[in-house]
């Protein structure tokens, strides 16, 4: 009866000491998020920055392959920047994350280049005393993204082609469009 006792106590002492000794597993893949995707730029190289959301630290990121330096900073939550160059209009990169577990993540990152002006057409330019009406079509081939007349920009809802009207004072209005990629179009308006 007394090996009862000493045998359940030694159960339970060899079940507390294996237990502290399990090996957990990541199962959290690295998460990749671009903060400034360059998607749709007016010059063939620019900037690509981002991070990598990852539990126990991220080890090693790839574009294309290649590694690329992880800035100084925590490995959760690692950032990197690279630079993107394109030689058509379109194109893509693969980026891949890996953390200390082994965990891979990727992420395709479409972008384009858009060196396309946009055009502005203004329909209608009256004179009353020292105040100025004017309103136009701003079109892009993408998207038109801001309008502004002397300075004041204008509530738009951005899209392809946009109906625009303001006054002002003055001799003239100088009409500034600007499209998604930053490309701009000035034009004085008489």
């Amino acid at each position: 009866m007394r090996r009862s006792p000493i045998l359940a106590l030694l159960g339970a002492s060899l079940i507390l000491t294996l237990g502290s000794c399990a090996r957990t597993t990541d199962n959290f893949t690295p998460r990749i998020s671009v903060t400034d995707t360059g998607a749709t730029r007016n010059a063939n190289g620019f900037l690509v920055q981002g991070y990598v959301l990852d539990d126990t630290g991220v080890t090693d990121i790839q574009v294309d392959g290649k590694s690329i330096p992880i800035q100084p900073g925590s490995r959760k939550i690692a950032r990197f920047q690279f630079q993107a160059v394109l030689s058509t209009p379109t194109g893509q990169y693969a980026i891949t994350a890996r953390d200390a577990a082994g965990n891979e993540a990727k992420l395709v990152l479409p972008v384009s280049v858009d060196p396309t002006r946009p055009t502005v057409k203004v329909t209608r330019f009256e004179r009353s005393g020292n105040v100025i009406r004017v309103s136009g079509v701003a079109s892009d081939n993408v998207r038109v993204a801001q309008v502004s007349v002397d300075g004041n920009r204008l509530n738009i809802t951005p899209g392809a082609s946009v109906e625009f009207y303001a006054e002002t004072t003055g001799i003239w209005a100088d009409i500034v469009v600007t499209d998604t990629a930053g490309n701009t179009t000035n034009l004085r308006a008489r």
